[in-house]
């Protein structure tokens, strides 16, 4: 039975069953589709989460029919849950589920910079109301090139589609980059505002799906043991890390003009810092969560020149060896210049300017052609004050270090000391480890599925608001517009 919803539903007790709807995929038969988007909507629909009554239309210049368009997209998808890049495989093919989506997947040959494929794109989605029954909602996913966000969004408007009416709604999901400074940002949302409501626009960090990301606000708030240490007088400093061991690959153009700090600090690293040192929101509403986040970027303390040059390191990989394989060195690849300065790692030191935190310094890194992947939260903890043990000063103590693993093996493990086997009293750092896959029985996840989910019942939580986006931009201004010098001799 399918659910209709007033409004979103409390995430703790969330309808099963998604809204009739119509998802409209721009870019989709781009590697992001293939990857991830539709195998989001595959565990989506193998979960029993997409409604009966869902079309989905894939917009592209490719000549295809719509059999040739599914069968592009199920090998996506069959990749999808025989590699999960995590181990073997965790969940055989459902060919139920996938021949659930298939039956409401059809393919528009169109360039979106065409006004008259608007035209041709309403008439597909009044057959796909007719055919499937979407009740008029629409999702617009915009997996296209940045720069096109504001033309596809003002033709879709020109072509009457975002128009909201006879209780139906139309929403668009972007994804970063939001810009690539404070100003291109401010420049997207105002031109956004002017077609589309804020409640109509979902800016999404796929970082955000992911489950431990999400878990973060659980530990924090639903375990008494964690939150009261979780301030100034418990705790020494915290580290963000996001580090990939891939290179550029393919994106060397947009890296070129990008680099490491525009590319991951003001969204995916803000982000997580943000959830990190929010304060407790009075509800877990939407509003109340994403105006907390807010607080924490509003209270970072600004960087000066010389602040830039004490607390921001970046760095260019050069050739070498990432797990047994050989990396060419950053200026040697394609589309690169040979002389470039565009920084593939990047190391910042920031503060935060209120109660909770004055004091404790944030460390955040992130780079590519790095010796492993990892995106990490790392909490350490102060030291004791005395050492009570005899012959084990209190600067030889291992020190209590609580890590939120996000990825590649999702979990949480905490640090702590204990004594070692033996009739003298000698301690060694010993790890309680949390692993979603050893707790929980789950199939393979892209991190997509709870985001689009969420976009289809209207609930933004996990979406970042114009005043998020820029307050990043702002944070990070300093550093983008007074880049420090490079420090290759600092970095292996």
């Amino acid at each position: 039975m399918d659910l209709r919803l007033d409004g979103p539903p409390g995430r703790t007790a969330r309808a099963v069953q998604g809204p009739p709807c119509a998802m409209v995929i721009f870019g989709s038969s781009g590697d992001l589709t293939k990857r991830l988007l539709i195998p989001a909507l595959y565990n989506l629909a193998k979960a029993g989460r997409l409604s009966d009554k869902f079309a989905l239309i894939g917009v592209d210049r490719t000549d295809r029919s719509h059999e040739e368009f599914r069968a592009y997209l199920a090998e996506g998808v069959r990749s999808f849950v025989s590699d999960t890049g995590t181990g073997p495989v965790t969940a055989p093919f459902d060919a139920r589920a996938w021949e659930f989506l298939a039956a409401r997947m059809t393919h528009l040959k169109g360039d979106v910079t065409d006004p008259e494929m608007y035209d041709r794109l309403a008439q597909a989605l009044k057959e796909a109301e007719s055919e499937h029954g979407t009740a008029g909602n629409v999702v617009f996913y915009l997996a296209v090139a940045a720069s096109l966000f504001g033309p596809v969004v003002e033709r879709l408007a020109a072509a009457g589609l975002t128009r909201e009416e006879n209780q139906h709604w139309r929403r668009v999901i972007i994804e970063k980059p939001f810009g690539h400074d404070l100003e291109s940002a401010r420049a997207l949302d105002a031109r956004l505002a002017k077609v589309l409501s804020e409640d109509q626009i979902y800016r999404m960090d796929h970082f955000l799906g992911k489950e431990t990301v999400q878990n973060i606000m659980v530990l924090r708030f639903a375990n008494g043991i964690f939150e009261p240490l979780w301030n100034r007088d418990h705790i020494d400093h915290v580290q963000i890390t996001v580090a990939e061991t891939v290179g550029v690959e393919r994106r060397a153009g947009f890296y070129e003009e990008t680099g490491a700090l525009r590319d991951m600090v003001p969204n995916h690293v803000f982000q997580l810092l943000s959830l990190t040192a929010m304060e407790p929101p009075n509800s877990f509403a939407a509003d109340a969560v994403r105006t907390e986040k807010d607080k924490v970027l509003e209270a970072v303390i600004p960087l000066d020149d010389n602040d830039v040059r004490r607390n921001v390191v970046r760095g260019q990989y050069t050739a070498g060896v990432v797990r047994g394989q050989p990396v060419k060195a950053y200026r040697e690849e394609e589309g690169v210049a040979p002389d470039s300065m565009t920084e593939t790692y990047v190391a910042l030191r920031l503060g935060i300017d209120n109660w909770r935190w004055a004091g404790v310094p944030f460390y955040m890194r992130t780079g590519k052609a790095l010796t492993r992947r990892t995106t990490e939260i790392a909490i350490q903890f102060k030291q004791v004050p005395f050492a009570l043990f005899r012959d084990t000063p209190v600067e030889t103590l291992t020190p209590n270090v609580l890590v939120m693993q996000i990825q590649p093996d999702e979990g949480i493990s905490l640090q702590f000391g204990a004594k070692r086997p033996g009739p003298d009293i000698h301690l060694g750092a010993v790890r309680m480890d949390f692993r979603y896959r050893d707790y929980f029985n789950t199939d393979p996840s892209t991190g997509y599925e709870t985001l689009v989910y969420d976009c289809m019942i209207g609930d933004p939580i996990l979406f970042q608001r114009a005043d998020s986006v820029e307050a990043g931009w702002a944070v990070g201004a300093a550093a983008v517009a007074r880049r420090p010098p490079m420090a290759p001799d600092r970095l292996t």
